[in-house]
């Protein structure tokens, strides 16, 4: 049997109902997650409505590491100037920029993902499997697998959210959605890292982010 803190969580990630979310949640066996996915599909969840809502409001946020040798500009996008001006708002953008830092995605969402990089992984994939001593039929079924660990891995919207890893950044946005009452997106972002690209020691930003939040 569901709890009412339980309710109380589904009904503020997604707006539903308290019945609907009480069905969800004996539905999905007390899954929050799959009971999100199971009001969305029944076309329940405020966020997921919301979902196709002009965002032609925002603001950019950014983010400078403690020692000067990151930065981080990110562009959210919402409806309204009002959200836009809030200190929740405000706080997400700091804190997107600051996961963004200790991240270091290559793209917004694996939709931006060019073909030739997908190509061109999933041939070093492949060749790595058969390297390891895998038949050339087994490897294209292992690197499918290893070519999703790919794409969450250089997605930001895939990636576990640094401040809390349970959560990606695309269901924290979700939950923010519900918050706001309005749609959200991250439109673009920037990373600059000091002497990126020439060989030096590479420091553990995500573990250091984390520490920060201790």
């Amino acid at each position: 049997m569901s709890s009412a803190a339980e309710i109380k969580e589904l009904r503020n990630l997604t707006g539903a109902g308290f019945l609907d979310c009480k069905k969800a949640l004996q539905e999905t066996q007390g899954d929050i997650q799959k009971a999100v996915d199971y009001l969305r599909e029944k076309g329940l969840a405020a966020a997921a409505k919301k979902s196709g809502r002009i965002t032609a409001e925002g603001a950019v946020g950014s983010y400078i590491h403690g020692n000067g040798k990151i930065g981080v500009l990110v562009e959210i996008n919402c409806e309204t100037d009002f959200v836009a001006k809030t200190d929740d708002f405000q706080a997400l953008l700091h804190d997107m920029a600051m996961h963004i830092a200790a991240s270091n995605p290559k793209y917004v969402s694996r939709e931006q993902v060019e073909e030739s990089v997908l190509e061109h992984e999933k041939t070093v994939l492949v060749n790595q499997a058969i390297n390891e001593g895998k038949k050339p039929e087994i490897a294209e079924k292992v690197v499918t697998g290893r070519l999703e660990k790919f794409l969450k891995e250089i997605c930001l919207l895939d990636q576990p959210y640094v401040k809390n890893p349970d959560l990606t950044v695309s269901q924290l946005i979700k939950e923010k959605v519900a918050q706001f009452g309005e749609n959200l997106s991250i439109r673009r972002f920037a990373r600059f890292e000091m002497g990126e690209g020439l060989e030096k020691r590479q420091d553990d930003f995500a573990a250091e982010v984390a520490k920060m939040q201790q």
